[in-house]
């Protein structure tokens, strides 16, 4: 076994000095064990770890923003991801302090009607230390104390900006500006996260108007991240392909779990084996939004994968949310904490 051992290590390592053929198995442990810890360390000094700014998530923007007297007059709390900061009144909001995120808490003015929702919290997971909560929620909104309608909201939290006020209910992805510039590539997306996932199947359905409705199966949390080419036409309107993909669903509760690695893909995957939600391009009718050179809003259509194997993106697409459904669809509860996101390269 020894003289094996030996062997094998100097056919693997043909500059070492040669070993003695009776050296014991335990010392021929010894030195396997100290070559491929060497190895582990050498790996993980050449990884670079770059956390996404504000990604620590130990900093927020408190927003208390009073409702219309028609639904109640009271004062509203919503959290933003950005430096320390109270905000009072009604106004809408922008990202501040070089902040990248922005959330699925929103103010709207609809018809003169001011509303604030809020579903993604702060939440305090050890002294000192905070994360990001997201929760799929019931909100109510009472009209004149008397119409009572139910909203199902699922918590999301993603790079980019939400254009506030919101005006109508319509399109919500033209209020949304989707992604920030980015040109990197890097192997994987690491963060922490816990999730608590109801142990129900099924999802509930309300917008607001018309009756609650109970759907089959269960509903997840989720994360994903698009690395895109992005491209503006003579006409102003935006393309792009895809340079690499990576998307995860949670769909059972756990505790904490550090420094998780999400890889990245890169080029083509729709034959990739395993999870095949995110395998196809963005439909055009479900497009993201982006501002093009003249200002205005348009949708970013995905033309197609990225052939060049070494393509460097402009964008970066980064979500994660508490619901992995249709707008108004979620499992009540449902929550999803997250923490300390970082790209690795």
């Amino acid at each position: 076994m020894a003289n094996f051992a030996a062997v094998t290590y100097q056919l693997g390592n043909p500059s070492l000095p040669r070993l003695p053929p009776n050296l014991s198995y335990f010392a021929m442990k010894r030195i396997i064990s100290a070559a491929i810890a060497a190895l582990l360390l050498t790996s993980a000094m050449a990884q670079r770890v770059e956390t996404i700014n504000f990604g620590n998530f130990n900093q927020w923007i408190t927003r208390n923003i009073p409702e219309s007297a028609i639904i109640g007059g009271n004062t509203k709390t919503i959290y933003e991801i950005g430096p320390n900061a109270t905000i009072d009144g009604a106004k809408a909001y922008s990202n501040q302090g070089g902040s990248p995120w922005a959330t699925s808490n929103v103010y709207a003015k609809v018809s003169g009607v001011k509303k604030a929702s809020c579903a993604v919290y702060p939440d305090t997971r050890s002294a000192g230390n905070r994360c990001a909560k997201l929760v799929a929620q019931m909100e109510n909104v009472k009209a004149i104390g008397i119409i009572s309608m139910d909203v199902m909201v699922g918590g999301s939290m993603f790079l980019g900006k939400m254009l506030e006020p919101v005006t109508s209910t319509s399109n919500p992805y033209s209020k949304m500006e989707m992604g920030v510039p980015f040109t990197g590539r890097p192997s994987a997306l690491r963060f922490d996260y816990k999730t608590k996932i109801p142990n129900v199947d099924y999802r509930t359905y309300s917008s607001g108007f018309g009756r609650k409705k109970q759907l089959p199966g269960r509903d997840n949390g989720e994360v994903f991240i698009l690395l895109q080419r992005r491209w503006e036409d003579a006409d102003g309107n935006l393309h792009a392909t895809r340079v690499a993909t990576g998307r995860e669903v949670f769909n059972k509760s756990t505790g904490w779990i550090n420094s998780h690695d999400l890889k990245l893909n890169y080029g083509d995957i729709s034959s990739l084996r395993g999870t095949q939600a995110y395998k196809a391009l963005i439909p055009k009718d479900k497009s993201y939004y982006a501002r093009n050179s003249k200002g205005k809003m348009v949708p970013v259509v995905e033309s197609g994968w990225e052939t060049d194997p070494n393509a460097a993106p402009t964008h970066m697409i980064l979500m994660f949310s508490a619901s992995s459904g249709e707008p108004y669809t979620a499992t009540e509860g449902l929550t999803l904490w997250i923490d300390n996101v970082a790209l690795v390269y």
